[in-house]
């Protein structure tokens, strides 16, 4: 994927709770932006960093939230299901941002800096930024590959089972075309 989508966010959203969803099948390896948003100075991003699947917020000059995997996703021929799931309103640590790979959750991070608990909110549908698709604000890498069904699920959090089940006779992950999930603001 060469390009890219944008949005400006002309009204806040509900930066506390929110869920995010895309099928992908990398064509390389290298680091790249899957969703971000960015004010200029201060950012929210979900990225592949050496491969590992990535979060990341940065507020006036410091990392408030970071996870990182230690499983890297380097199969270009493999379709994965990418599924953020982030509510600073849950009481376990854990619990506040959850990454899933074709429905099944990843638990163990290289790295792991929860956000606080309903103290911190994210830069995704904050009135007056930019979300972005494939691309960082300021231009960074953008990931190479295609994508395909990218949700984005405004003041609520979604398991990986609302966009993709188990196919009965081949046992495969498959996508679910027409999720019912509402998408808020």
């Amino acid at each position: 994927m060469a390009t890219y989508l944008s949005r400006s966010i002309s009204s806040t959203g509900n930066r506390k709770t929110w869920t995010f969803s895309c099928w992908l099948k990398r064509n390389d390896t290298g680091n790249g932006y899957l969703f971000s948003a960015n004010d200029g100075s201060n950012y929210s991003t979900i990225s592949f960093s050496g491969s590992a699947l990535r979060y990341y917020d940065y507020y006036s000059g410091s990392v408030q939230a970071e996870l990182k995997t230690n499983r890297v996703f380097r199969d270009s021929n493999a379709w994965y299901h990418i599924v953020v799931r982030y509510d600073t309103t849950q009481s376990t640590a854990d619990d506040r941002i959850r990454f899933y790979v074709n429905g099944v959750q990843e638990t163990s991070m290289a790295t792991r800096n929860n956000p606080g608990s309903t103290s911190w909110e994210s830069y995704f549908n904050f009135s007056g930024d930019t979300n972005y698709i494939n691309r960082e604000g300021s231009g960074g890498a953008k990931v190479d590959c295609c994508m395909s069904h990218i949700h984005f699920t405004d003041g609520y959090s979604y398991a990986p089972t609302e966009f993709g089940e188990t196919d009965t006779t081949t046992g495969e992950w498959k996508i679910k075309t027409s999720p019912s999930v509402s998408y808020g603001t």
